[in-house]
């Protein structure tokens, strides 16, 4: 929302200590481990918000000030990260991988 949550940014990182810890304990209880890499992943984050860009010059337009909408999250977008991890976290969820509490 410009004026009020606009110039922050979400970044989803985990320390180096926290990353030791968690392969750990995974060690010590015989946990198996997976690691998964998702392709364009910022793409499949969906906008809650109504956010327009420009077109981009490969598009010929006869007025410049037409835009698109966009639906999904694009990469670059400030949300982009907050909008994926949210639907991850919401797919992991109904998937029953991990629970809220």
């Amino acid at each position: 929302m410009e004026g009020f949550d606009f110039n922050e940014t979400f970044a989803l990182v985990a320390k180096m200590s926290s990353v030791r810890i968690f392969l750990t304990v995974a060690i010590a209880r015989n946990w198996e481990l997976h690691q998964v890499d998702v392709n364009n992943a910022f793409l499949y984050g969906d906008l809650e918000e109504e956010v327009y860009m420009r077109l981009p010059r490969v598009f010929s337009s006869t007025s410049s000030t037409k835009v698109s909408k966009l639906h999904k999250s694009l990469y670059g977008l400030r949300k982009a990260l907050r909008q994926w991890f949210a639907k991850l976290s919401s797919t992991l969820i109904a998937y029953r991988f991990v629970s809220l509490c």
